[in-house]
């Protein structure tokens, strides 16, 4: 059975986590491939409201295994606070499955990334603090701490020395703050080593059995395409791959058992933290589409920054992640307004692009060209299928699926797990 990865198309914040929760009811397994805790999702179930932030929206379905894959870099604190959190509301959190081979955030990695942004200034990226982009630098310097390390405390101490040397010197000499010792940190990891050893697995091999065994599994990216460290919009972009071929290498699935992508795209476009957004509305329509549309970061509670659709950011990822399908959400958020702008392409310097730029320069520049199309008053929030809508609704979402450069096979509502139009099954 092949795998299915599910994407953001946008900067994140699309409704990655409904999607995946609405048909979680048919899967064996969610995996989180990339990222920390500075991503979120938040899901509504039955008039409840979950706030996930590390954990994969698999858990909050009781027949789905959740894994965190060895792609992603986890503050352990945060993820058993997450995990007791549900637990308090009854969610049964013990199917977690957890890599041996995630790389973990360390207590440095946050001062580090705390210090550097204010240090920064005006250049600063917009990272939550949470020591994410740390945690991957020493990754990549391979200088990090991995799950495995925390059980073979020799070796966990000579990572974390070897980790400290460098970091000491910088917060002391360029940061002027105190050095870290290294027993504080071993002391802080090692107490949750008790806790985590029964979660640990090789997730990769646990999962390569899974699929010969015709399971379902869904691969859950944090962030979404515009954020992606290669092919987003750099500098202002997360530490990690979220795009489709993040993925592979972020749970251990060979591209050859993945099936399809499926990218989830808001009906207008938002973005946190700093960089270009050239259909950023800074006027009372962007106040409206943040306040009807809640965007409030899950992780952050930071202000979205919002603006129009924009098919060329669409059709963009659709390339890059190779989407076979889009799920489009908070279609319901646009009830009301009289006409719906649609970025259908860019123009820099006089010279029209229906592609995204080759440079940040260009990107930086762009203008948005405009299409306009009738907007609708009726309420949505109850339709269950495409004739349910109004027939201007149709005729938006109808022309979205044209320029955006895939099938759009699903769409969303509102908040509710049940508050999804299915077009075509996600899972074929």
């Amino acid at each position: 059975m092949p795998a299915i990865v599910v994407v953001g198309a946008q900067w994140g914040d699309e409704g990655k986590g409904k999607a995946t929760d609405t048909i979680a009811g048919s899967l064996d397994y969610v995996v989180r491939y990339n990222g920390g805790n500075n991503a979120g999702h938040t899901i509504v179930v039955a008039g409840e409201k979950y706030a996930l932030h590390l954990l994969p929206t698999g858990i909050l379905t009781p027949t789905v295994v959740p894994v965190i894959g060895n792609g992603v870099v986890i503050d352990l604190g945060v993820m058993f606070e997450e995990i007791d959190l549900l637990e308090a509301r009854g969610v049964d959190t013990s199917r977690l499955v957890v890599s041996a081979g995630a790389h973990v955030i360390a207590p440095y990695h946050r001062t580090v990334d705390k210090v550097t942004e204010r240090f920064l200034g005006k250049r600063r990226i917009g990272t939550t603090g949470r020591g994410i982009g740390p945690a991957y630098a020493d990754k990549m310097s391979r200088v990090g701490v991995r799950i495995q390390d925390l059980f073979d405390e020799k070796i966990l101490r000579q990572k974390v020395e070897g980790a400290l040397e460098q970091k000491n010197n910088l917060l002391v000499k360029v940061y002027n703050r105190r050095a870290i010792s290294v027993d504080e940190v071993v002391e802080e990891l090692l107490v949750h080593v008790d806790r985590l050893r029964p979660l640990v697995k090789d997730t990769s091999l646990l999962l390569s059995h899974a699929l010969d065994e015709g399971k379902n599994v869904l691969l859950e990216g944090g962030q979404a395409t515009l954020l992606d460290v290669d092919h987003g919009t750099y500098p202002f972009v997360t530490s990690s791959n979220p795009t489709s071929g993040g993925a592979s290498t972020g749970s251990g699935i060979p591209p050859t058992r993945i099936d399809s992508v499926v990218a989830v795209v808001k009906a207008y476009t938002t973005r946190v933290g700093e960089g270009p957004f050239p259909t950023e509305l800074l006027d009372a329509d962007g106040e409206r589409l943040r306040r009807d549309g809640g965007e409030f970061g899950t992780t952050t509670g930071r202000p979205r920054r919002c603006g129009w659709y924009d098919a060329v950011v669409a059709r963009y990822a659709a390339r890059i992640n190779g989407v076979t399908d889009f799920v489009l959400t908070k279609l319901d958020v646009l009830t009301g307004w009289e006409q719906i702008p649609v970025c259908v392409a860019y123009e820099i310097d006089g010279v029209r692009h229906d592609e995204m730029p080759m440079t940040q320069t260009d990107f930086h520049h762009a203008v948005p060209v405009y299409e306009w199309f009738p907007g609708w008053t009726e309420d949505i929030s109850a339709a269950r299928t495409l004739a349910d809508l109004p027939a201007n609704a149709r005729a938006y979402v109808e022309a979205l699926e044209g320029m955006s450069g895939a099938q759009i096979s699903a769409i969303g509502v509102g908040p509710g797990r049940d508050q999804t139009i299915e077009v075509r099954p996600l899972l074929r």
